[in-house]
């Protein structure tokens, strides 16, 4: 597709997507607009800007007839008020020449106030994850009236903790709705919640080149463990003319702050780091230290990172190798942007092997190893997750083993005694019933007998 105009849009909307200065369809609209109109379940993998909320508006409103119905017909998740505010102005604008109500709803203001607006009729709900969960538990929403859901920027929404409403809310609608998911990365949450709710979705992702940008080098070093990995970085950002600017991705918020903590030893407040369990003021501080060069190593999520705007990045090190092969994609187009040379070093263990080869197979291109320095310690040390889980089992199944002071022990010939549920139910055991149901005392006298 070309144009708009092949996507056979009613005039309307081809009159507002005009009016939007829009010529051509993008890569992820043409790929998801007929999936939609067929009522599959979609996953998109996208990143922002490249128009993945058209994508996915443009089918819905065509579809959207026109109803006097008070409860909501779509319904819109995104993680924070900004994007609700975003996504509510979004909507007005395909809908200028065509009578649909959007409302949007978020925490952090007078939930009596959204209680009347939602009263008064919507036929789009544009909505944050915790405030629909309240609107809905007070019935001022009934979700069994949604017919598609729509939960955009679903990595972001998982990181701040929203999984248990997301479940809940689930719950509350019909199961027969389309499901439609847009996510710049893929993480085990999303994979999870996937499984767990949608059906047979058509999975399309965008925005991921097979092919490494030319002018990004790339490096892997194999680690024996986390705190190996730990020792090689340090290593290595120690040539401050050459580390000037390195961001460095962790897999999640626990790894982030334990290597953050490890460098401040060593390198102080030439290091920060920013996820979804820090300060909006300190992530902040962090992104705005990093971009002037007050700090030079910054350490974070995907999910955080994928939002910043930052330039000059000489290094991106994937401390931890990503378990979804596009999101190594994302990470290396952090460096070696507007025709700057970028460099990217991956670091993985002897687990991560299928990792990295999912991320060869995908870009088509072997990641050239380098030899691990001599000069670097290989530590013996192991995080709580990579020391060795020990589980005991008896052949005996009657053996019923306690733990005492970190042992393991039979039990004492005391402690194998069987409750027996007390004197009164021992007792209990003993008594005969009457062989008749006849009259009381004649039951009384054959029980003397």
């Amino acid at each position: 597709m070309n144009t708009f105009e092949d996507f056979v849009l009613p005039k309307q909307l081809l009159n507002a997507i005009n009016d939007l200065g829009f010529s051509k369809p993008t890569p992820i609209q043409e790929e998801v607009y007929n999936v939609i109109l067929s009522g599959k379940d979609v996953v998109g993998i996208a990143q922002t800007g490249t128009g993945k909320t058209i994508a996915f508006l443009l089918p819905l409103i065509k579809e959207l007839k026109y109803s006097e119905q008070t409860q909501p017909r779509i319904l819109i998740l995104v993680p924070t008020r900004e994007l609700v505010m975003q996504m509510v102005k979004d909507i007005e604008s395909l809908t200028k020449y065509v009578n649909i109500r959007a409302l949007g709803v978020y925490g952090g203001t007078n939930i009596n106030t959204q209680k009347h607006a939602v009263a008064k009729g919507s036929d789009i709900l544009v909505a944050t994850p915790g405030r629909l969960f309240d609107l809905a538990v007070s019935q001022a929403v009934k979700l069994k009236s949604i017919k598609k859901l729509v939960i955009d920027e679903v990595d972001v929404m998982l990181d701040l903790g929203f999984r248990y409403q997301l479940t809940n809310i689930f719950e509350l609608m019909k199961e027969r709705r389309q499901n439609i998911m847009f996510s710049a990365t893929m993480t085990q949450e999303v994979d999870e919640l996937i499984d767990d709710f949608f059906v047979s979705p058509t999975k399309i992702s965008i925005a991921v080149s097979g092919t490494p940008l030319d002018n990004i080098s790339q490096q892997c070093y194999a680690a024996e463990n986390f705190y190996t990995k730990v020792n090689l970085l340090k290593h290595l950002v120690n040539d401050k003319e050459e580390f000037s600017k390195v961001l460095v991705f962790v897999a999640n918020k626990k790894s982030a702050d334990r290597l953050f903590e490890s460098l401040e030893e060593e390198f102080g407040e030439q290091a920060c780091v920013i996820h979804s369990n820090k300060s909006q003021n300190y992530r902040f501080r962090s992104v705005k230290q990093f971009d002037e060069g007050k700090n030079r190593i910054l350490v974070s999520t995907d999910v955080m990172a994928r939002g910043l705007d930052l330039e000059k990045i000489t290094h991106v090190i994937n401390f931890d190798t990503p378990g979804f092969p596009e999101n190594y994609m994302h990470r290396i187009g952090r460096t070696g942007r507007a025709e700057q040379i970028g460099k990217s070093i991956l670091f993985y263990t002897e687990k991560e092997v299928e990792d990295k080869e999912a991320i060869e197979a995908l870009m088509k291109v072997k990641i050239p190893k380098v030899d691990f320095p001599q000069e670097v310690e290989v530590s013996s040390e192991l995080t709580p997750e990579e020391r060795p889980k020990i589980i005991e089992t008896s052949s005996n199944p009657n053996t019923k083993l306690k733990i005492t002071k970190g042992a393991f022990h039979e039990k004492s010939e005391k402690n194998k005694k069987v409750n027996q549920g007390g004197s009164y139910k021992f007792k209990m055991k003993n008594y005969k019933k009457p062989k008749t149901r006849g009259d009381k005392n004649m039951n009384t006298k054959g029980k003397r007998r």
